[in-house]
């Protein structure tokens, strides 16, 4: 299968990457082979590829691990009728290429009105969402959810998806363009995580007072004030530290408001609970299929342009995902 697919060397700026012919090979048992369409670009993608996160791909390796296209072979084990397949897919070592083979079982078949870039940025982020507020923290509908970083990734699909199962919603973002973009998912009330009286901020939002659930995918200096906004019986959900840093957090806290610290791995829950596991995703495009869901693309970039891409995707600037077009 002839294609072209950004290798990483050696780790360290994305400038440093090659653009290079790369043939992914023959599907063996059990995996298929897919033309890859558009690949989601991520900030865990881009640390991986810097040699900055706790997982470290052995070298040479591709970057990237969520995307969309369509199946183009399949390896001994798996059904023909696969072939022609539009799927989301995902797998460390093979977004950013225009072919890739993988493990059948982790690509997924995606509903007839869901593009191609739309699906690259669509599983991770939305089912880490979903998890996290429905399998972990049993939101109920009329409960209030503050949303950290609601301009990335998971906190944007944490709004949609808690604003769509009758949450009221509090977007937190960091830029106007952030907020404006929380509030078109559905928020109920934004407010800026660089305000100086945020805490004063929050509860003025919700007329008043504490908040059910804490959707935390930033960590750093965020974590402690967010918890101490909690009610009785709260619950913060730990989801990630892309604000740089690992917080400290006074556990008396937890004792004095009756709150739950949750912490939320969609990865090992694949893995320690499967068969719950696999109710996400057909949870989640009945939502899609209802209207509820939008994943924001805010800058797209041909397969030429990754470098361009992940120093974007690394920036945190943009409002919304970045996304690689790869040629046809």
């Amino acid at each position: 299968m002839s294609a072209r697919a950004v290798v990483v060397e050696r780790y360290g700026d994305p400038d440093s990457f090659a653009l290079k012919p790369r043939d992914p090979g023959t599907p063996g048992p059990g995996k298929i082979a897919i033309r890859v369409h558009a690949a989601g670009v991520s900030y865990v993608d881009v640390l991986a590829a810097e040699g900055l996160h706790q997982m470290k791909p052995p070298l040479p390796f591709v970057p990237g691990s969520e995307f969309a296209g369509v199946i183009e072979a399949v390896g001994e084990g798996v059904d023909p009728a696969r072939i022609g397949e539009r799927v989301m897919a995902s797998g460390f070592g093979a977004a950013f290429s225009e072919a890739a083979v993988i493990p059948a079982k982790l690509a997924h078949a995606i509903p007839e009105t869901m593009d191609f870039a739309t699906a690259s940025i669509f599983r991770v982020s939305y089912a880490t969402a979903w998890h996290a507020l429905v399998q972990r923290s049993s939101l109920k509908a009329g409960e209030t959810v503050l949303v950290l970083g609601a301009g990335g990734a998971v906190g944007y699909a944490a709004v949609e998806i808690a604003k769509a199962l009758g949450a009221r919603v509090i977007a937190s973002a960091s830029s106007p363009e952030k907020r404006d973009l929380a509030l078109r998912g559905g928020a109920d009330a934004v407010v800026d995580s660089r305000s100086s009286t945020w805490r004063d901020d929050v509860k003025a939002a919700n007329d008043g007072k504490p908040v059910d659930i804490v959707v935390d995918p930033l960590g750093g200096d965020a974590t402690e004030p967010a918890f101490r906004s909690l009610a009785w019986n709260g619950r913060h959900l730990v989801i990630g530290f892309a604000a740089g840093h690992i917080p400290k957090l006074p556990i008396n806290l937890a004792l004095l408001k009756g709150a739950s610290l949750i912490g939320v791995d969609i990865r090992q829950f694949g893995l320690y609970e499967p068969e719950r596991h696999e109710e996400v995703l057909p949870a989640l495009f009945g939502l899609y299929r209802q209207g509820h869901l939008h994943p924001p693309i805010a800058q797209r970039y041909p397969l030429e342009q990754f470098a361009a891409a992940m120093k974007d995707a690394k920036g945190g600037r943009l409002a919304g995902r970045v996304v690689l077009d790869m040629a046809s």
